[in-house]
């Protein structure tokens, strides 16, 4: 890796067209709040594993009758 020499101060950053707002100084990331969207999304697949797990008890009940 190529060191440069230092050159002083860089530009200041600006913000991107549609980007996210920019930190002050000292600010963390902010951890992304788990939102309701997700929830509901595991509820609609342990629904779902579940009626297909009836539905594979059913037929395989109705087989071996």
């Amino acid at each position: 890796m190529d060191e440069h020499s230092h050159q002083g101060l860089r530009g200041g950053a600006y913000p991107v067209p549609g980007g996210p707002a920019p930190l002050p100084d000292g600010d963390r990331v902010p951890v992304p709040v788990r939102s309701r969207r997700t929830l509901l999304r595991r509820r609609r697949f342990a629904y779902g594993v579940a009626v297909a797990v009836c539905v594979l008890v059913l037929l395989v009940v109705g087989v071996l009758r």
